[in-house]
């Protein structure tokens, strides 16, 4: 009976993030068409909208750790659901993010996503992929802020491994930027797919950063083994074993 009730308190949680998303995406509009500040105050309101209704609907409680950027960094960040998305962007003053092109097409995060300065990428053959990432990337600096990518290239559900993608290096290298690595548990309580959400301490980390000058390859094997090894430890306190 307990699980039954926990997942219809997930069920209406659920429902009310989306319809919160369409309210605040419509009531933030007439400034969010000429403002970029508009729109990610909109996303920013929203994301702590979710993180308050999380807590006393079904017992999520957030937190972040660590020293969030302000100045401009590539964010390279473990990948489990939608939650670590809103605890990321939440806590940067102008996030953006690397994602798939056909996100754009979505009611209200579409629209949004291009306001805030999101680079849209397409799928398809690893090199041609890769360097269009670069070329929109570029085209994207016009947008100052943190430029979040998930190196994974998709979420990943916590206990499963996944190779880290070589784009995330490429765009560390073609940048010039620090990086910023972000490990994360949130997967334990709000799953990659289905309603239900599991009380508990729901935590991103923002670890040290990696700065500027390491060649890719060792660029590429630092991120892996801090990203891995902080999002175990995470996952570990939040009582799942990796």
């Amino acid at each position: 009976m307990k699980h039954v009730l926990q997942w219809l308190r997930s069920l209406v949680f659920v429902v009310q993030i989306y319809v919160m998303m369409g309210v605040i995406g419509i009531a933030f509009l007439p400034w969010a068409l000429f403002s970029r500040r508009g729109a990610l105050t909109a996303c920013q309101t929203w994301c702590r909208w979710v993180r308050w209704t999380a807590r006393w609907m079904v017992g999520i409680r957030t937190e972040v750790r660590g020293i969030p950027p302000e100045d401009e960094v590539l964010i390279a960040a473990k990948h489990q659901s939608f939650l670590d998305i809103i605890l990321i962007f939440g806590a940067v003053p102008a996030g953006k993010f690397i994602m798939k092109r056909e996100l754009m097409w979505a009611p209200v995060i579409g629209q949004y996503a291009l306001k805030i300065g999101c680079v849209p990428v397409d799928r398809g053959k690893r090199s041609e992929a890769i360097k269009g990432m670069v070329r929109d990337v570029s085209r994207g600096r016009q947008q100052p802020g943190q430029l979040i990518i998930y190196p994974q290239g998709t979420r990943i559900p916590p206990g499963v491994s996944a190779p880290y993608k070589v784009g995330s290096g490429v765009l560390y290298s073609e940048l010039g930027q620090d990086c910023v690595p972000v490990a994360t548990n949130v997967g334990v309580f709000w799953p990659r797919k289905g309603i239900l959400r599991k009380p508990g301490l729901a935590v991103v980390e923002f670890l040290p950063r990696i700065r500027e000058g390491l060649d890719r390859k060792a660029f590429m094997k630092q991120l892996e083994a801090e990203v891995e090894t902080a999002s175990n430890r995470l996952m570990k306190e939040a009582g799942f074993a990796p």
